[in-house]
Formats: C-alpha cells, sequence, structure tokens
C-alpha cells in the first residue's frame, strides 16, 4: 500500500507541477477541469446516483466550466459561484453538520456539488493568473492547517471534534491548526514584496487585522470541507470517494478541504476588489 502511495503521489506531482508552471492560467484552467470532472463523479455516486445517472453531474460541471472560459471577462459568472459557494461553506454546511439529519441527498446534493465543484475549479483559474506561487503558497494554508491539526492532535489531542463524522480529529487538533495558519499568513504578509501572495494582498486591502482574520475562517472552513466529505462517504458507507488514484482512495480525498478553502478564500478577494490585480 504504501509503495502504491508514494509512486501515484511521485507520477501527480510529475504531472502537475509543470502542468501548474508551463500553462497559461486557461490552458491550467483546462488541465484542472480534468480532475474537478473525475470529483464530480465521485460526488455523484455519494449522491446515490448509479450507471449512466454518475456521468450527468460530472457533464453538467465540464459544460458551465467551458462556457465560463468561453465568455468573455464582463460577463463572468464565476465570482456569482464563487460567493454562492462561500455562503453554503460558511452558514448551510456548519449548520448540516451539526444536525446531521438535514444533509440533502440526491438531486439536491448533486446541486450543491455543481456549486462548490465549478466554485473551487474557478478559484484555482484565477489564483493562478496571479502566479504559480500565488496559487500554491495560497493552497499551503491547507497544507499546513492539515499538518499542524495532525501533530497538535496527536501530541495533545483529547477532545473529540465530531466523534461520530471523524473520530480522529480533536479539537486541540482544530488550535493547532490555527496557530499554524497564524504563523503561515503573517509570514507571508511579511514577504509580499518578495513573493506577491493571498495574505500579503489582503493586508494591503484590508489590514493586517484583516487578513489574519480571514486566515482564521480559512483554517475554520478546511476543516468544515473534511467534515463534510467524511459525513457524505460515512452516510453512503465508502472508506474513500472512489479508487482513482491508487493508494490515495479519490480525487475528492484529496480536495476536500482545497473545496471549501479555495471559494471562500477568493470570494473574500472579490468582495475586496482583489480578483484581476
Amino acid at each position: 500500500m504504501l509503495k502504491t502511495r508514494v509512486i501515484t503521489a511521485v507520477v501527480l506531482l510529475a504531472v502537475i507541477i509543470p502542468a501548474l508552471v508551463v500553462l497559461p492560467p486557461r490552458g491550467w484552467a483546462l488541465f484542472v477541469l480534468v480532475m474537478m470532472v473525475g470529483a464530480a463523479w465521485e460526488w455523484a455516486r455519494l449522491c446515490g446516483f448509479t450507471g449512466a445517472g454518475v456521468w450527468v453531474l460530472p457533464a453538467l460541471v465540464a459544460a458551465a466550466a467551458g462556457a465560463a472560459l468561453l465568455m468573455p471577462p464582463e460577463q463572468d459568472v464565476g465570482t456569482t459561484w464563487l460567493i454562492g459557494a462561500a455562503l453554503l461553506w460558511l452558514v448551510v454546511v456548519p449548520a448540516w453538520l451539526r444536525w446531521r439529519e438535514r444533509v440533502p441527498a440526491g438531486v439536491r446534493l448533486a446541486v450543491m456539488g455543481w456549486l462548490v465543484l465549478l466554485a473551487c475549479w474557478y478559484a484555482v483559474w484565477r489564483a493562478r493568473e496571479a502566479g504559480a506561487a500565488y496559487l500554491l503558497l495560497l493552497m499551503a494554508t491547507v497544507w499546513i492547517a492539515d499538518i499542524a491539526a495532525y501533530f497538535a492532535g496527536k501530541t495533545f489531542g483529547k477532545h473529540k471534534l465530531a466523534p461520530a463524522i471523524s473520530p480522529g480529529k480533536t479539537w486541540e487538533g482544530v488550535v493547532g491548526a490555527i496557530v499554524g495558519v497564524q504563523i503561515f499568513a503573517v509570514v507571508c504578509i511579511l514577504n509580499q514584496a518578495a513573493i506577491p501572495n493571498y495574505f500579503g494582498g489582503l493586508a494591503a486591502s484590508a489590514g493586517w487585522a484583516g487578513a489574519l482574520s480571514a486566515a482564521l475562517v480559512l483554517t475554520g472552513v478546511s476543516v468544515v470541507g473534511d467534515l463534510f466529505e467524511s459525513l457524505l462517504k460515512r452516510r453512503a458507507g465508502l472508506k474513500d470517494s472512489s479508487n482513482l488514484l491508487p493508494g490515495h482512495g479519490g480525487v475528492l480525498d484529496r480536495v476536500d478541504a482545497l473545496l471549501s478553502t479555495l471559494p471562500v478564500a477568493l470570494a473574500f478577494a472579490a468582495v475586496l476588489g482583489m480578483l484581476g490585480k
């Protein structure tokens, strides 16, 4: 299993890193769309669809993304996706996690999937327009939150966060994630002149307090995204969203926290007029 996991990771990095660096933003958007179509297929399975029905959501995601790529800038619909997805992750999904019986299934869950997948895809595209390093540093927010939560939880974890959904997560892990991301955000802000980045741009627009507050919210949203996918898998009786990535599970298993965090981050940027700058 470990050998398979390592081989898959090496192959993915060998493909994704050159694509991120070499492809222009729209080419990168098309590249990422392939992964989002795979994630849409997995989401359709979590909705309970079978047979030909699992291909409807991927087709709708691909069609909407293709239309967005062909639209002139003044007819941009992506910002609407970002704000809609941000409201879901900030308000609706936390309520669903609190009252799990309210989580939708079938077509209603598929509609949500259509929105959040497109919003994440659009966020990755627009963040890449600011540069490969800009996108990587923004994505690193999620990775740092995950790593800090793991080590803090492993070292200090005693109080379970959501034992019925993800037994391994603890409140101590969440605190570790918050601390880790706050430190990362400060480092980013201090190095804005050398490497333009999301938190540095946010500090320029909303001040240090605004940037660090956004870092706190994004940390929470990353946890929400992870928990929500775990809830969907548990309800569907699945350990992984699929076996598309040998040793790693499915695409959703690798992007669950990115799926929630990136749209919220770019929604903040859109509200502050940072998109396209």
